[in-house]
């Protein structure tokens, strides 16, 4: 087993990279970074700093020679070209084999279907005619188009609402780098963030409900206030990914819940924005989780030490705001019951440049909630959502 002074390696510099290298730090483990820039929030924590962007394989053989083993910040990396790296023995967590069905919508998507997870009906958008393209027998519109890579927060997803809106998307974009899916009726979004060790031992978050504005997320609840058959059939279709994949380390999946059931919008194989409550309200955070696993620490089970948490993103405001930036965070400090999360990053409208996590009291959910919505409220006065983004 590895001694608490190695060096793990990260592949991107951004606020999850960050927030993995905090965690690293608390376990007394050194950080390597492969980061675009050196002004990327996680390299302020870097033991070890390679400049390069994520899809550089030089770099990560470089940053290689730094670190005992290698996780990831996204999925945006070129699996195909790492592969003569794991071959030439760098530990790469997740493996490369259990991440190439799921950086790509499209063989997620046939993953879900051959494993008979529920997810919406999809459709690549190169089986359509671009000529006269219309939906498949059944289908109405709106309908979803994602990006098979690369989407993010809004980005690499729009919502077509006619004919005339898939047609302009056929003309706009590659047919074989898209899909199409149904429209879900849902009532709550849910996401769980769970674990495996190399030992195959699965761990798992709370199960949270988060809001999302303009298709990014708002703020996050947690525990989710959902039937304990909710909770156990999401946990069961993780453990079964899991399990099919000999997935290692940390993987978040998206759900869709309403009166036609629960589905799978999306599997991210890394920590995710959804689980970032888990740094204050659980015995050991995602990111604790993957960085145990990545330098093979014993993994500590994530237990709820809090009624339940909110957290809140931070997104970019333009000039239309009164107060300053250090107005602002000056008085999200001064709320005693708020943990600040700054990332360092250039205050763009819209971009996530932080987070708020407060822990709620409350031994019931309406209890529960009616703290979060007062905690919401008070936090929103000082740090609105943008306008016009």
């Amino acid at each position: 087993m590895p001694s608490a002074e190695c060096t793990i390696g990260v592949i991107g510099g951004g606020q999850l990279a960050l927030m993995l290298g905090e965690a690293a730090q608390m376990r007394g483990l050194k950080l390597a970074v492969q980061a675009a820039k050196a002004q990327d929030p996680a390299v302020s924590l870097a033991n070890e700093l390679v400049i390069a962007s994520s899809t550089d394989v030089s770099g990560t053989k470089e940053l290689s020679i730094h670190c005992v083993g290698i996780t990831f910040e996204n999925e945006w990396v070129a699996v195909d070209a790492l592969m003569p790296l794991e071959r030439q023995g760098v530990q790469f967590t997740p493996s490369l084999a259990s991440l190439v069905p799921l950086v790509n919508k499209l063989t997620q998507r046939r993953l879900l279907d051959d494993l008979s997870i529920p997810s919406p009906d999809w459709i690549s958008l190169a089986e359509l005619n671009p000529g006269s393209p219309s939906l498949p027998s059944g289908w109405t519109f709106p309908v979803m188009a994602k990006a098979a890579c690369g989407g993010y927060d809004g980005k690499g997803t729009r919502v077509l609402r006619n004919l005339d809106g898939l047609a302009q998307l056929l003309r706009n974009v590659e047919p074989n780098d898209w899909l199409i899916e149904a429209w879900v009726p849902y009532e709550q979004e849910l996401a769980l963030v769970v674990s495996r060790d190399a030992q195959g031992r699965i761990r798992s978050l709370p199960l949270a409900e988060t809001h999302q504005q303009n298709q990014v997320c708002d703020w996050v609840l947690a525990p989710a206030s959902v039937s304990q058959l909710v909770e156990a059939t999401a946990y069961n279709i993780a453990a079964s990914l899991l399990t099919k994949l000999s997935y290692v380390g940390v993987m978040t999946l998206e759900f869709f819940y309403g009166s036609t059931g629960l589905y799978v919008n999306e599997v991210a194989p890394r920590t995710h924005n959804s689980g970032h409550f888990s740094i204050e309200a659980c015995s050991s955070s995602q990111f604790d989780q993957q960085v145990c696993i990545a330098a093979g620490l014993d993994v500590p089970n994530p237990e709820f030490i809090a009624d339940g948490s909110l957290m809140v993103n931070l997104l970019g405001l333009g000039s239309e705001n009164g107060d300053s930036l250090d107005e602002r965070l000056t008085k999200l400090r001064s709320i005693e019951a708020c943990h600040l999360h700054w990332y360092g990053k250039d205050e763009i409208p819209g971009r996530k440049v932080g987070h708020v996590t407060t822990l709620l009291s409350g031994t019931t959910a309406m209890e529960r909630d009616k703290h979060a919505k007062q905690m919401l409220e008070t936090i929103r006065k000082i740090w609105p959502l943008p306008l016009n983004w």
